[in-house]
C-alpha cells in the first residue's frame, strides 16, 4: 500500500491532536509529531501542567512559551495565541478545536474517563491505554460511532499492528493457523556462562544449553523442557494477555489457553510451535492467538517485541520456494511463519492519527464486540482488605495473574476483569488458584470504568453485529 497515496489529505490540511499522558509513549508521540507533515500537536495533558509542560519542553518546544493552562479562557486564549498547551483536567478538551485525541496515561480508570470526555466532546480517539480497552473497548468505540466518531488502537502498539497483519494475511488468502506477539523482553542464552538474561535480570540455567536447538524431538516436549529450565524467570506477563485480549475483541480470535501458551522459542522455530497439536505444533483449537519468548544468542537479532501469524502451507512448491528466499517455514512444510518485528510506539502512531481524521476509520475494527475479558486470577491466598494495587511498569497487582476468559455480563459468581478489579480491596478471602469474582471485590458506583462496563454489557449480544 502507498501511504502518501492513502493519507493524502495531509496534503491539504493539517490534523490538529492532544495527548494525555506524557510518558514513554506520549513524549515519544510529540517528539515524532514535529517532523511529520499535515499532523500537529501542542497540546498535552498529565496529572500536573508542571509535568506535561516538562514534555513539551523536552521534545523542542521553549519553555517560555509554554501555556500552563487550568480554566477554559486560559486555555483557549492559549490555543488562539497558536501557543504549545499543557493541561491537567482533560474537561478541558471541550474547548479545543483538536480533531484528536491519544489517551495514553495507562491508568485504566482515569483512561475510561478522559475517552468518554473526549467522545462527548466529539473528538476521535486513540486508546494507548490497552487496560481501558481490555474492559471497556467495545463500549466507547460504540459511543464514537453513535457520534459520527472512530476510537481505535494505536499503530505503534502489538495490538494494531497484530490486527493489521491478520487482516492482512485473511485478505490475500492465506489460512490463519495462529497471530500473537513476541514477548516484551527476549531470552538470551549465554553457552560461556550457561545463563539467561531477560529483562535486565540473569539467572543460572544448568542444561538449557542442552535445548537451545531442537534437533528432531517434538515441540511439545522442546517447549516443556525450556519451560522448567527457565522457570527463575516469568513466563506469563499480564500485558500480553491484556494486548491479545484487545485483538480478540476486534478480530473474535480466541486462545487456545486461557493463560496462553508462551513458549520460549527462536524465530525460526515459531512455524513449528505455532501449529496444532496435530501438526507437532502446540495449539488444540485453531486459529488461536498467543504469544512466545524470543530465545536467542547474545549478538543474534530479535524479534523487538513485534508481531506474527503463523498461516498454512497450501502449495508445496510455493512454499519450498519461499524458504529458499529466507522465509520461516516449520521443518514439516506445513505451516510457515509471517512476522513483523517491530513496534515502535509513538513514532509511528501517526498513521492511526490520519485514518482517524482523514479517512474515518479505526485502525482496529469498525465495531469491536465483546469475545474476551482479561480476568483476575488469585496466585496466592489473598485477605479480605488487601487492595489489588496495579503498579509498575507494566501496571500489574501483586500475587495476581491474569487469565483470557470468554465475556460474560458482570455478576457476583463472574470473574472480574483483571483492571477492574484494579484499586479495589477484597471484600472476602481468595483462595490461591481461584479467580476472583465481582462479588469478593468492593463496588463503586461512582467508578467511570464500573458505570461504562455496565452499559457495555446491557448490550444485547445481537446489537453488537
Amino acid at each position: 500500500m502507498n501511504h502518501l497515496r492513502h493519507f493524502a489529505g495531509r496534503e491539504t490540511r493539517e490534523v490538529e491532536c492532544a495527548i494525555i499522558g506524557s510518558g514513554g509513549f506520549g513524549r515519544s508521540f510529540l517528539s515524532q509529531a514535529r517532523h511529520v507533515r499535515g499532523l500537529r500537536c501542542r497540546v498535552a495533558f498529565d496529572r500536573d501542567t508542571a509535568i506535561a509542560a516538562a514534555a513539551l519542553a523536552s521534545v523542542g518546544h521553549d519553555r517560555a512559551d509554554i501555556a500552563e493552562c487550568t480554566d477554559a479562557a486560559a486555555i483557549r486564549a492559549a490555543w488562539a495565541a497558536g501557543k504549545p498547551i499543557a493541561a491537567a483536567d482533560p474537561a478541558l478538551l471541550a474547548e479545543l478545536p483538536v480533531e484528536v485525541v491519544l489517551e495514553a496515561t495507562g491508568n485504566p480508570e482515569a483512561g475510561a474517563r478522559h475517552a468518554r470526555l473526549a467522545i462527548e466532546a466529539d473528538k476521535h480517539v486513540v486508546m494507548v491505554t490497552k487496560e481501558t480497552d481490555s474492559v471497556v473497548g467495545p463500549i466507547l468505540a460504540r459511543m464514537a460511532s453513535a457520534r459520527g466518531r472512530v476510537v481505535s488502537p494505536v499503530d505503534g502498539d502489538q495490538p494494531s499492528l497484530l490486527i493489521g497483519l491478520a487482516s492482512w494475511a485473511e485478505v490475500v488468502g492465506l489460512e490463519l493457523v495462529a497471530a500473537g506477539k513476541s514477548s516484551e523482553y527476549d531470552f538470551v542464552y549465554d553457552p560461556g556462562s550457561d545463563t539467561i538474561t531477560s529483562n535486565g535480570v540473569t539467572v543460572a540455567a544448568p542444561g538449557f544449553g542442552a535445548w537451545i536447538q531442537a534437533g528432531d524431538r517434538p515441540w511439545p516436549a522442546v517447549a516443556e523442557a525450556r519451560a522448567a529450565l527457565a522457570a527463575a524467570l516469568p513466563q506469563r506477563a499480564v500485558p500480553d494477555l491484556c494486548e491479545m485480549t484487545v485483538v480478540a475483541n476486534a478480530l473474535g480470535l480466541r486462545p487456545d489457553r486461557a493463560d496462553l501458551h508462551a513458549p520460549i522459542a527462536r524465530i525460526t522455530e515459531v512455524a513449528d510451535v505455532m501449529a496444532p497439536r496435530a501438526d507437532g505444533g502446540l495449539l488444540g483449537a485453531v486459529p488461536a492467538l498467543d504469544v512466545f519468548h524470543c530465545l536467542r544468542l547474545p549478538g543474534e537479532p530479535s524479534f523487538a517485541g513485534g508481531v506474527f501469524v503463523t498461516v498454512a502451507c497450501k502449495d508445496d512448491e510455493s512454499w519450498d520456494m519461499l524458504r529458499d528466499k529466507g522465509h520461516v517455514v516449520a521443518r514439516n512444510g506445513r505451516t510457515a511463519m509471517i512476522g513483523l518485528p517491530r513496534h515502535l510506539l509513538g513514532l509511528e502512531a501517526a498513521t492511526t492519527v490520519f485514518e482517524a481524521a482523514l479517512l474515518g476509520q479505526s485502525s482496529g475494527a469498525a465495531r469491536p464486540r465483546p469475545v474476551i475479558d482479561l480476568t483476575a486470577h488469585a496466585d496466592r491466598d489473598l485477605p479480605a482488605g488487601t487492595l489489588l494495587l496495579a503498579e509498575g511498569h507494566h501496571h500489574t497487582i501483586a500475587h495476581v495473574s491474569s487469565r483470557m476468559t470468554p465475556a460474560a455480563v458482570l455478576a457476583d459468581a463472574t470473574p472480574i476483569p483483571y483492571y477492574l478489579a484494579a484499586g479495589r480491596r477484597l471484600v472476602r478471602d481468595v483462595r490461591a488458584g481461584a479467580p476472583i469474582t465481582c462479588a469478593d471485590v468492593e463496588r463503586d458506583e461512582d467508578s467511570e470504568l464500573w458505570r461504562l462496563r455496565q452499559a457495555q454489557d446491557a448490550v444485547a449480544p445481537g446489537d453488537w453485529m
